[in-house]
This record gives structure tokens, sequence and C-alpha cells, in this order.
């Protein structure tokens, strides 16, 4: 896991352009690693969980704000590629990714158009 490299995907930058606010946001990330392992985590902003607390306070959901939780929640100061990407590298350095990530499936063949050429590792670039 101490291999850098690796696709990171932000549900956030799918959404319109400028219809989220770093500052007060939460978004899926998804980690894939050139042997095909793929990693998910939440990201959620500090704010995010406040501004997320008090909707629920005014809808009544989670007992009226009084608890919040997510799986696979990670919380940051903000979101935005150079601070998830910097996290990412900071927990991969610190052998901290897979306990923060969860494990999904590996990336099945048919989907390797959606990743740079060569990415993955295969038979052929082992030789």
């Amino acid at each position: 896991m101490n291999d850098l490299k690796r696709h990171v995907w932000i549900e956030a930058e799918e959404w319109l352009k400028d219809s989220w606010n770093c500052n007060d946001c939460n978004t899926d990330v998804i980690v894939v690693f050139p042997d095909r392992s793929k990693w998910i985590a939440s990201y959620f902003t500090y704010q995010n969980i406040e501004t997320l607390r008090q909707k629920n306070i005014q809808t009544g959901e989670c007992m009226n704000g009084s608890y919040f939780w997510s799986s696979e929640m990670v919380l940051i100061d903000v979101i935005n590629r150079e601070r998830i990407e910097q996290l990412i590298d900071h927990l991969i350095e610190h052998d901290d990714f897979q306990s923060v990530f969860n494990r999904y499936p590996d990336v099945d063949a048919g989907e390797d158009e959606h990743y740079p050429a060569g990415f993955f590792v295969t038979e052929e670039s082992l030789r």
C-alpha cells in the first residue's frame, strides 16, 4: 500500500460547476490502485455536520438532530481535490489508508476505459 500511484474519483466534481460549497459539503471518494483494488470513503466538512444537524432539527430526522452517523465517514476541513489527495497520500504514507477507507470489489477489466491507459498492472507490464 506504499505505492502512491492511484486514481481518485470525487463525486462532487461530477456536480454542476459552482453547485457546492467546498467548506460546507459532503462527497463520496473512490480510490483505485493499479492492482485493481477499489476503496471508498465519504468525506464531510466539519461545517457540513453542523449544517446537517440544523436541517435535522427542522425536519425531525436523526431524533431532531440529536445524532448523526454515516458509514465510511472522514471529517475534513475543506473538500477540494488538492486537500483530498493530500489526505489520501498522508494516510498511505502512514499506513492508515486501510483503516479509513473500506475495500469494495476490485475494478472489473470491462471498466478499464475509465482509467488512464496503462494504469493497471498486467502480466505484460510485469515482464
